[in-house]
């Protein structure tokens, strides 16, 4: 919705370069009480009276921006009942209504405007320059929007000559209107942020006496969600085809002794993959789905007296109490779900207030 634009070259005094036929734009230095605003801008928000002062003292030391005016005549041309309105003001404001505002909160008694009849050629060329400043602005109202968009449906007659004047579809003109159909409270919450633009649309739909219930459905929805713990993301194929083959190359892997100088049992007497079998008091947890364990003959190294094994058609051997070599054994012979159940547990028995002793202590998982 981009309205025209005027050059701050104009600040100079003079006519502003136009295409041939068309007239000269001219900045003009105008008292306030030849000056008044259209009515059919839609923004209702212009900041408190103490907000307007402020502005207004700013624009006293140096206005950027001119107003965009058109004469009177030129105004009335397209809207011949807005006379009452307009009274004896000589030119009407399209374009810079808050710096008007403003000047008057600081009683400043004249305003600097360009001067573009070619902004009133046609209802749809001025109500697009009274839109161009709402549209432009960062904290734009959705409802300021869709009372423009309203506006321009009833002046230029229908939806599919604004759709048609912004290259847009029916549907989006409409998408817009709808806010419209929400209450007044609930239209104040759109204009301040505390209502999302997509909900409200969505309750915009309702009959008028269901809005507000809907609100509060919404609002204890949107509670419920947060205080709710988040579900963990199922794993994705591609992260699922990773996982797999980092399992498959820790199978490869021959993984270490408890003792450096413990010798390793014969590989080709176990199948390929599986961990040297270690036999060692209070350090070996067994885990479901694994080959029986294999003893082997070793020489006791302190803190690991060695004892036997009885094997187990389920059971597989953690080598030794060192962490490295739990999650390695871990990784080569669980699934990622496994592991994933196993590590919630761990961290589940952390938490449950275990001393570091018992979390240390190897348990049969």
């Amino acid at each position: 919705m981009a309205g025209r634009r005027t050059s701050l070259a104009s600040l100079a005094g003079q006519k502003v370069d136009d295409v041939p036929g068309r007239s000269d734009p001219l900045l003009l230095t105008l008292p306030l009480d030849k000056l008044v605003p259209t009515r059919f801008n839609p923004r209702r928000n212009f900041g408190s009276e103490d907000d307007l002062k402020e502005f207004g003292e700013k624009l006293e030391k140096r206005q950027l921006q001119p107003a965009v005016v058109v004469s009177r005549a030129a105004y009335l041309k397209l809207w011949p009942d807005e006379a009452p309105h307009v009274g004896t003001a000589s030119y009407v404001i399209a374009n810079g209504e808050r710096r008007y505002r403003a000047s008057q909160a600081a009683s400043r008694k004249t305003l600097d405007v360009v001067h573009n009849e070619d902004v009133a050629k046609s209802r749809a060329d001025f109500l697009d320059a009274v839109l161009a400043e709402n549209n432009d602005r960062e904290d734009l109202d959705p409802i300021e929007r869709a009372l423009g968009i309203e506006t321009m449906v009833n002046e230029l007659g229908g939806a599919d000559k604004v759709a048609e004047h912004y290259g847009k579809t029916k549907g989006w003109v409409s998408q817009q209107r709808k806010l419209l159909k929400l209450t007044a409270e609930l239209q104040d919450l759109v204009s301040s942020g505390d209502m999302p633009v997509r909900v409200a649309r969505d309750i915009a739909g309702l009959p008028a006496s269901d809005q507000q219930p809907a609100w509060e459905a919404e609002q204890q929805r949107r509670a419920a969600a947060q205080r709710a713990p988040r579900q963990k993301r199922a794993p994705k194929a591609s992260e699922q085809q990773s996982s797999s083959r980092f399992t498959a190359v820790n199978q490869k892997k021959q993984l270490p002794s408890a003792d450096p100088t413990t010798p390793r049992d014969n590989p080709t007497e176990r199948p390929p993959g599986l961990p040297a079998q270690t036999s060692t008091e209070g350090a070996t947890g067994q885990v479901k789905g694994a080959v029986p364990a294999v003893p082997a003959a070793a020489e006791p190294s302190p803190g690991n007296e060695p004892v036997t094994v009885e094997p187990s058609p389920t059971a597989i051997v953690i080598p030794s109490r060192s962490p490295a070599d739990v999650v390695e054994t871990l990784a080569a012979q669980l699934s990622p779900q496994d592991l994933a159940e196993v590590a919630e547990l761990l961290l589940d028995q952390v938490s449950g207030g275990h001393s570091a002793a018992e979390a240390a202590a190897p348990a049969t998982v």
